[in-house]
């Protein structure tokens, strides 16, 4: 494919709000895993809890928006100078000619939690809560087209954990068939009861922090997240990072547990990897979907090492951020491209004995050197797979 120009990206996450508060938790091995503190009952468990989300007040115009995740929306738009870098490519190609493309898994649930927990007299919602915009998977993409005043396609993507990775594929597609200048993709999710007691009632969720690859690891902690990034075509942007290449694919093999070997996972990498024309010998690093599940750690790890040379490094952040679910795929890709930018490893952070599956390619503590090709895996439920490939600007594959 032709590369895409990566012109603008932020992340909000537990460690942090903005890079440089990722960065500086990722070059120092600062976890932003807690005791559950957020659940309306008790749950004993570790979260991913963003601060300042109960803060982040939406301005008076936008205030029937008002809901947990739109304000996480909102507190990871306004990082990293993302709002302006938006509002320039509105002003060059026209509000009708960038796209928004989001990813969720929940989006807005939480809210919709609060107002059936908060029935009236009559068993309807109570006044303040009968807004439907924010009762509707649709309502983070709404909100944020109407914060960034774009009139372009606006779709959201909610294929569980791949949702915030396939936004790059969609965002391609539309620049490539001349239907959009530049998309803006990326993702949100927040805590709610929905999330930790669902993934709880499947048996996945750790009662200690997530510790991805580890021998001894027994299921995840669940975190949230927002990420933005901003595409557009190369030329324009020479000296920015760059999407060489996606892969997607859908085994199917079973609502929540991956295909024994991987197929989905290695379709989707495959994919990448020739999309972009890149051969395995030449990615850096792989940020893994690594959620510290039983079954997902073991068939990446595998994956990995078969079909990646030992000086490939790899490893997985959710020990940082927890498992942000359907902002797993923007956030990781950041943490993808800082990688890039700044020549970082992040280490494997809470596996501290590792699998025997896992290979010579793993990082298990932070390394520095340099970085031109950088992978981010994100694998969701039933099957539904999605790689990212992302380049230093000007590397010729």
């Amino acid at each position: 494919m032709t590369p895409l120009a990566v012109t603008a990206y932020t992340a909000t996450s537990a460690i942090g709000s903005g890079l440089a508060a990722q960065l500086d938790a990722l070059r120092h091995a600062r976890s932003g895993l807690r005791p559950n503190d957020i659940s309306s009952v008790p749950l004993a468990c570790w979260i991913g809890r963003v601060d300042g989300v109960e803060d982040a007040a939406l301005p008076a115009a936008l205030a029937s928006w008002d809901c947990r995740n739109n304000r996480l929306a909102w507190l990871g738009l306004n990082q990293d100078g993302f709002l302006e870098r938006v509002r320039a490519a509105r002003s060059r190609y026209g509000a009708a000619r960038v796209a928004l493309l989001l990813g969720t898994s929940t989006a807005s649930i939480g809210a919709t939690e609060e107002a059936y927990r908060r029935l009236d007299a009559d068993g309807g919602f109570a006044d303040d809560m009968l807004r439907p915009m924010i009762h509707t998977p649709h309502s983070l993409a709404a909100f944020v087209a109407a914060v960034l005043e774009l009139e372009g396609p606006c779709l959201t993507i909610s294929t569980a954990c791949s949702s915030s990775a396939k936004v790059f594929a969609n965002a391609e597609r539309m620049i490539r068939l001349g239907l959009v200048d530049a998309a803006v993709v990326g993702g949100v999710d927040t805590l709610c009861d929905s999330v930790l007691f669902g993934f709880n009632a499947l048996e996945l969720v750790s009662s200690a922090p997530c510790r991805p690859f580890d021998a001894a690891r027994d299921g995840i902690s669940i975190g949230e997240a927002a990420g933005f990034a901003l595409l557009e075509r190369a030329e324009l942007a020479p000296d920015a990072p760059q999407l060489l290449g996606y892969g997607e694919a859908s085994d199917a093999h079973h609502m929540s547990t991956p295909h024994p070997e991987g197929l989905g996972a290695e379709l989707a990498l495959n994919d990448a990897l020739a999309r972009a024309g890149l051969d395995a010998a030449q990615v850096d690093y792989i940020n893994l979907h690594g959620t510290a599940s039983q079954k997902n750690d073991e068939v990446e790890a595998a994956l990995v090492s078969r079909a990646f040379p030992p000086r490939t490094r790899a490893s997985s952040t959710k020990g940082f951020t927890g498992h942000t679910l359907g902002a797993a795929g923007i956030v990781e890709a950041t943490i993808a491209l800082l990688a890039i930018e700044h020549g970082l490893i992040p280490g494997n952070l809470g596996g501290a004995t590792p699998d025997p599956v896992c290979g010579a390619q793993f990082a298990w503590r932070s390394e520095q050197q340099r970085v031109d090709v950088a992978l981010s895996n994100s694998f969701g439920f039933g099957g539904n797979n999605a790689c990212l490939a992302f380049a230093r600007a000007g590397f010729a594959a």
